[in-house]
């Protein structure tokens, strides 16, 4: 008999994990980008009310099983979800992706915060972002001599030295080689997401020897159990 799951989602793997739930189970979704509409399980979009509210939903619905597939940069999520699992009395899975690892070749620079990325970037003149919408909430910020291009889910129109693209991976690798060499960039501002779908962006870094700006990867949560790889965790669910 499956277990009634809850699954926290917003990566590649979640998603692909969502598929072979049953219809007892539940993928929630913050709501950003596209929302899948042939899922065998049930599909919840937006918050919970942080951590107590995440308790709250388990105990109504009568979850067995907290599994927090969530962006390793989503930290407060992941948090709540460590936090809702004790209120609640359920275990808390989670699935903790690695991150990437520099090769010869790459010239790749750790950063802590959106300050810490300002004053590394300062000697550059055309970055491009590819760490999600915060940038758009700066491009007021634009120094003179820098043209930004922010690579995020939802693109909109562009701004006076600013281009913003809306796409979603994954990235084949001769497309990001031509988007390189339209932007004439000469550095790339990520975050160590591991994902496979947008790792072929740091190998044409690297092709290019351009220097890659990388914003370092917050702490998470210790929970009952932890992954580092979707079929380790499938192999363990009882599905």
């Amino acid at each position: 008999m499956s277990a009634r799951i809850l699954l926290l989602g917003g990566t590649t793997e979640a998603l692909l994990l969502a598929r072979r739930l049953g219809p007892e189970s539940i993928y929630s979704l913050a709501g950003l980008g596209r929302v899948p509409a042939d899922l065998p399980c049930q599909v919840r979009v937006g918050g919970f009310g942080g951590a107590e509210g995440l308790a709250g939903f388990i105990r109504e619905q009568g979850i067995e099983l907290l599994l927090d597939l969530t962006h390793p940069y989503a930290a407060q999520i992941s948090a709540n979800a460590a936090r809702a699992a004790a209120l609640s009395g359920v275990a808390c899975w989670a699935l903790r992706r690695p991150g990437w690892q520099a090769v010869t070749g790459d010239d790749w620079r750790e950063v802590d915060d959106w300050a810490g990325l300002v004053a590394a970037l300062n000697g550059f003149r055309r970055p491009l972002f590819t760490l999600g919408r915060e940038p758009l909430e700066h491009l007021h910020e634009i120094p003179p001599h820098q043209h930004w291009t922010v690579r995020c889910l939802q693109g909109q129109e562009a701004v006076p030295r600013a281009e913003i693209i809306g796409a979603r991976g994954p990235f084949e690798l001769n497309e990001e080689r031509a988007l390189f060499a339209r932007l004439r960039s000469d550095v790339l501002i990520s975050k160590n997401s591991g994902s496979q779908a947008t790792e072929p962006k740091l190998q044409v870094a690297r092709e290019l020897g351009l220097p890659v700006l990388l914003l370092r990867r917050p702490s998470l949560p210790a929970v009952e159990r932890e992954f580092v790889s979707l079929d380790d965790l499938c192999e363990a669910l009882p599905l």
